[in-house]
């Protein structure tokens, strides 16, 4: 048991980097689906922590075999799925309350009946849904996705101190890989049922809105560009209540060639790596 001076704070656990393909072959035009599932259960637990009695601990081995075996009945949209499996581990185990369950897609792209292509890396679709106490959470998003305006961006009037070198702009290449997360109010203000179509439509219609904002948006700063994008999903999809982003600014710096007696008119550019400028906020809907 705990002594007098310490107690447990928050805690959970669970199965991280559940790597699950799924091959649907309803008819001759197979689909595909690759997801990374990751679960995070909490609830009474003192025991384990205290004295390593496990008697209300669901092993991690079998969350994973969980995913597995719910995906035999299909996926549909990933909220959807996170949310069975979320429900399951509360409603099944009677010393778990809380369940958080985190899936990014890898998107393949079709070139035949069978046959997908994907690269190493790239944008991942992703979503959060945390169930506990009755309710449920769910919030979805992208990840990793490379946007890249080759002019309507500068960057000028900023402070200057003592330690600035930075020249001002007044027309640069402006890159980033976006992260964005975006969260569904609990009821739907306009009666929306959150099934999978409802969910597999939304994102695809809150991507559209941050890649339209991004390419519209003459940039004065990465700052602006957030909020353009933000307020974008936002007036596009009713049900989303704030969008959450991260936006890394990936530098391209003009390279002199004039030591090579070149001119150089915005052609050639040296991509950065590191450090880069890292610009995170939310945008949020006004309450009712």
């Amino acid at each position: 048991m705990p002594t007098p001076e310490f107690t447990l704070g928050p805690n959970n656990y669970g199965k991280s980097g559940v790597r699950l393909v799924r091959v649907g072959r309803e008819s001759s035009r197979h689909d595909l689906r690759d997801l990374t599932v990751h679960t995070a259960l909490s609830g009474d637990l003192d025991a384990t922590h205290y004295t390593g009695d496990n008697a209300g601990v669901l092993p991690t081995d079998t969350q994973k075999n969980t995913v597995y075996a719910f995906a035999r009945e299909g996926v549909g949209a990933i909220e959807v799925f996170a949310e069975r499996l979320a429900r399951h581990f509360v409603d099944a185990t009677p010393s778990i309350t809380s369940a958080r369950v985190q899936i990014e897609e890898h998107a393949w792209t079709r070139v035949g009946d069978h046959s997908f292509t994907r690269g190493e890396g790239g944008e991942l679709r992703t979503t959060e849904v945390v169930y506990g106490g009755g309710a449920v959470r769910t919030a979805a998003g992208v990840r990793d996705l490379l946007l890249l305006n080759t002019t309507d961006s500068e960057f000028s009037g900023f402070l200057v101190d003592e330690y600035t070198t930075l020249p001002e702009t007044d027309d640069r290449v402006l890159a980033t890989a976006v992260t964005a997360t975006w969260d569904y109010a609990a009821e739907a203000p306009d009666g929306a049922v959150y099934d999978s179509a409802f969910y597999d439509h939304a994102f695809t219609r809150a991507r559209g809105a941050l890649l339209a904002a991004f390419a519209d948006t003459y940039s004065l700063s990465l700052q602006q560009t957030l909020y353009a994008v933000g307020e974008r999903i936002l007036k596009t999809i009713p049900e989303v209540r704030e969008v959450r982003l991260s936006l890394p600014n990936r530098h391209h710096y003009l390279f002199d060639l004039g030591r090579f007696g070149l001119d150089n008119p915005g052609v050639v550019f040296q991509a950065g790596d590191l450090p880069y400028g890292l610009i995170e906020g939310t945008v949020r809907r006004e309450a009712a």
